[in-house]
């Protein structure tokens, strides 16, 4: 048995997230059919770095899958992008280690968040972004802001309350905005992320930056731990899962 670290980018417009579930089309899912197909009908489990939700994308996934299989890497990849839906795309296969895992090898996260400011929102640009009608944000204001966010914290406050995670605390190791032309990209690096956190970080900083929520507010919000002291969960479609790191 050889096992494979695959990374695959993602729309995930049309998917109900990654993980299976029944009678909803997910990443997983088509991976493990095509996989299958390759393996003659052979069930194969695919592991990912972690899950996400519904309309969230994905431009650096990472997974990992044994198999008896004796295809050269760039053979697999062609074979893999060859029979699965055009809105998931391997981008590498490499053989490694059987101790390596794609979930629990993991050292750290990338996500992007971004936010359409245009005053006439592109229709190409609606399931990739979020649109802001046309508000830009107090950019330095956020920035501000998020500094109370980098370190290692207890993040309950930026957590979905039906999560099952039991210690919350995590490591945001970088908290940057950018923008590129009228859309304003939130980058955060961490050790590891928590159900919903990032979008609840995007949510509370964005009421920052449009004035609902003072700079110091947020320094409050993480001390707390409180959920309901946080701000909204942004929509998924501004969220991308960047890239993990090993």
């Amino acid at each position: 048995m050889r096992r494979l670290k695959v990374i695959i980018s993602y729309d995930g417009t049309h998917f109900s997230g990654y993980q299976i579930q029944p009678g909803e089309r997910t990443v997983q899912a088509e991976l493990e059919r095509v996989l299958a197909i390759m393996h003659k009908e052979e069930k194969v489990k695919v592991t990912a770095s972690g899950r996400t939700d519904a309309r969230v994308h994905a431009t650096g996934q990472t997974l990992h899958f044994d198999t008896p299989l004796a295809i050269p890497v760039d053979k697999y990849l062609k074979a893999l992008n060859v029979q699965l839906p055009r809105d998931i795309r391997v981008l590498s296969v490499d053989e490694v280690a059987h101790d390596f895992h794609a979930r629990f090898s993991v050292t750290g996260k990338r996500y992007r968040y971004i936010w359409s400011c245009e005053p006439v929102q592109n229709p190409f640009r609606r399931h990739f972004t979020v649109e802001t009608n046309g508000v830009k944000p107090d950019v330095n204001a956020m920035q501000k802001a998020a500094q109370a966010i980098i370190g290692t914290h207890d993040f309950s406050c930026f957590c979905a309350a039906n999560t099952s995670v039991k210690d919350k605390v995590r490591t945001v190791t970088s908290l940057q905005f950018e923008w590129h032309g009228e859309e304003l990209h939130m980058v955060i690096e961490g050790t590891g992320f928590l159900y919903n956190m990032v979008r609840i970080i995007a949510g509370t900083l964005w009421e920052v930056g449009i004035d609902r929520r003072t700079i110091e507010n947020v320094a409050l919000v993480v001390a707390s731990e409180d959920r309901d002291k946080a701000g909204k969960t942004a929509p998924p479609q501004g969220l991308y899962l960047e890239k993990v790191f090993y």
